[in-house]
């Protein structure tokens, strides 16, 4: 039988089913009049088609996902992957410090330890992100719901959670930072200042950088850095500033890390060494104190200065304050109180304070008139009355008196510095008789010679210039013209003038050294960590030679006779004629009115070798004390017999 099989040309067997079918099917096809159809292709070759056609499809969507991540946003998922792989932290580098001449250690870098978050390293759990925040708020004692809002409130992916951890809370924090997925640990020290309200004005403070200071410097700074806001450590910002290094940790998946790499090293600021004497700033700030408290002054300064460099040897400016009340964790309502003080203990008298400063303004009247030859040194002017009368050249029988605060008789040069003579310096300088005077203009250019007018240039921040009026000034400020009275008052240090204690002490030391005006400097050399000299800062000569030798020669005689009293009974200083070295000096008494005044004192000795300039001002003292004579001379009795000087 297996000879007459039919072998049909399919694989697929005709069962006699389908044969059947196929009859009916063409049956039905000529009853409704429809084309032919015929199953041709078994039902289960079809399934298969349609089967390998959806696989083919699929690995064309699968193909092509892989394409995109692998090819197309490879770069973006492979950063996503190695952020989660690699946590990059920074390696805290300290600011460099800062030293006194003698490298006495002024300004320390304390460890303080901060919490920050990294709010993208949360976990997304939100009952493990609970978790996680419940075990911090625990640990730095804070509310859970307040530190949630802290964190939504921030727009910041890296925000400050807590400064200043305690040590307990540095302890549990470490113990369990694994655990607590976002967060870490900062090491960020904290600026501490030895003997803080001694030295404030003139190292400044460091503060929190703001958020604007953050965009004007990208990549300089980071959200947790301190910068320099006062004094010192704001103008040399540049060079204290650290630069931190960054640890890369390489972690598994369970956030384990595996390696740590260095891939930026630390670089610690540069320090600075100043000119100044610590142990003299706190004896200078010691006496002024006394006297700046007994007096009921309302301010005080004192500069000292070596007059052959133009080093700071110290700056005093009272009221004073402590800087350290500016670092995190300090007493917030100390430095509320601060803020709010009406004393303003926070203003620099020294730079920025501008004070009308009496008789001290005298050596360089003198040194002007040697110069334009306007008197002869040794010549004699009779105060035998104690003032001058000035007419009025526009009716003759009005007139106006000048007083002198003493009578003096017979007074040259020399004797009218020691003395401080105003009758003497009233001819010398607007004329007076037959004497023939300097004139305001020329009064005027000298004492902007001097440096009265500009900043000296000070490597502080803040430093104002003084003001020397002129004619052209009072006529368009005032609205009226300039007269002999106004040249009087200026020759002795009244009426208009406002000068800074630093131009003063600046000037004097010009005519200390023998003519030379220096840029006074804080800072006398750059080191580095291991206190090798990175830059010395050399003296600057602002000017030279304006003023003849000989002349200041006069000047310095006089003012030497200050203290001596020779052949000047009267003599303003005389009380310094005790110290242990000879030193020269020239006061004076600023009439502000209703009874007060402006006390100043400028000495330089030892007088034949200048070392040091002292010039002491007591500010608006009521009535007429002896403020500022007694501060001059315990310091520079101090400083001439201490150890080692």
């Amino acid at each position: 039988m297996s000879a007459f099989r039919i072998r049909p040309q399919s694989k697929s067997d005709v069962e006699p089913h389908e044969v059947l079918l196929d009859s009916l099917a063409e049956r039905r096809e000529k009853e409704w009049g429809i084309s032919e159809k015929k199953f041709e292709v078994p039902l289960l070759k079809k399934i298969i088609q349609g089967f390998f056609i959806f696989c083919f499809l699929l690995f064309l969507i699968l193909f092509g996902k892989t394409f995109q991540l692998q090819v197309l946003q490879g770069g973006k998922y492979q950063a996503l992957a190695d952020e989660n792989k690699f946590v990059v932290q920074q390696i805290q580098a300290e600011r460099g410090v800062i030293y006194d001449k003698n490298m006495k250690q002024l300004v320390f870098n304390r460890p303080s330890f901060d919490l920050v978050l990294d709010k993208n390293k949360l976990p997304s759990d939100p009952a493990e992100k609970g978790k996680v925040l419940k075990t911090v708020a625990t640990i730095i004692g804070e509310d859970l719901a307040g530190l949630e809002k802290t964190i939504e409130a921030d727009k910041d992916n890296t925000l400050l959670i807590s400064e200043n951890l305690s040590h307990d809370e540095l302890i549990l924090l470490e113990s369990n930072i694994n655990d607590l997925s976002g967060f870490r640990v900062n090491d960020n020290p904290i600026r501490y200042y030895q003997d803080g309200s001694a030295f404030s004005h003139l190292l400044g403070y460091t503060n929190k950088i703001s958020s604007d200071e953050l965009k004007a410097n990208p990549g300089v700074y980071s959200i947790f850095d301190y910068v320099g806001r006062d004094g010192l450590e704001k103008s040399y910002e540049a060079t204290l500033r650290k630069n931190p290094g960054e640890l890369q940790i390489e972690k598994d998946a369970k956030g384990q890390a595996l390696s740590q790499t260095i891939t930026q090293s630390p670089e610690s600021g540069k320090s600075l060494v100043l000119w100044l004497d610590a142990d003299l700033q706190k004896k200078i700030q010691e006496e002024l104190l006394k006297q700046f408290q007994d007096s009921g002054a309302e301010g005080a300064v004192a500069i000292a200065m070596d007059p052959k460099t133009g080093g700071i040897l110290s700056l005093v400016s009272l009221p004073a304050f402590d800087n350290n009340l500016f670092q995190k964790g300090a007493n917030e309502v100390a430095l509320t109180n601060l803020l709010k003080d009406k004393s303003m203990p926070l203003f620099d008298r020294a730079i920025a304070g501008k004070y009308l400063i009496g008789s001290i303004i005298k050596p360089l009247i003198a040194s002007a008139v040697l110069q334009e030859k306007i008197i002869d040194p040794n010549k004699k002017i009779n105060d035998d009355k104690g003032k001058i009368i000035i007419q009025n050249p526009r009716d003759p029988s009005a007139s106006t008196t000048k007083n002198d605060w003493a009578i003096h008789g017979l007074t040259d040069m020399r004797k009218a510095i020691a003395e401080s003579c105003d009758v003497y310096f009233y001819t010398v300088g607007g004329g007076y008789g037959t004497q023939k005077g300097l004139g305001p203009t020329k009064m005027k250019e000298y004492l902007d010679l001097f440096g009265w007018d500009k900043k000296t240039g000070l490597d502080l921040p803040g430093e104002v210039a003084g003001f020397v009026p002129d004619k052209d000034w009072k006529k368009q400020v005032w609205k009226t013209s300039w007269w002999d009275g106004d040249t009087y008052n200026m020759a002795i240090g009244q009426g208009f003038l406002q000068i800074t204690p630093l131009e003063v002490a600046n000037s004097m030391a010009a005519i200390a050294n023998g003519g030379k005006l220096l840029q006074p400097q804080a800072v006398q050399k750059i080191v580095d960590k291991n206190k090798n000299t990175v830059q010395e800062m050399s003296p600057k000569v602002i000017l030279d030679n304006f003023i003849d030798p000989q002349n200041l020669q006069v000047v310095r005689e006089g003012m030497r006779q200050t203290v001596t009293g020779v052949n000047s009974p009267q003599a303003s200083a005389p009380d310094l004629n005790s110290l242990p070295v000879s030193s020269a000096a020239k006061t004076g008494t600023a009439e502000l009115g209703n009874d007060h005044y402006n006390n100043w004192i400028t000495v330089f000795a030892p007088y034949d070798n200048p070392q040091i300039v002292l010039t002491v001002l007591m500010e608006n003292v009521k009535g007429v004390q002896k403020t500022v004579i007694p501060v001059a001379k315990n310091v520079l009795e101090w400083y001439f017999t201490k150890e080692g000087n």
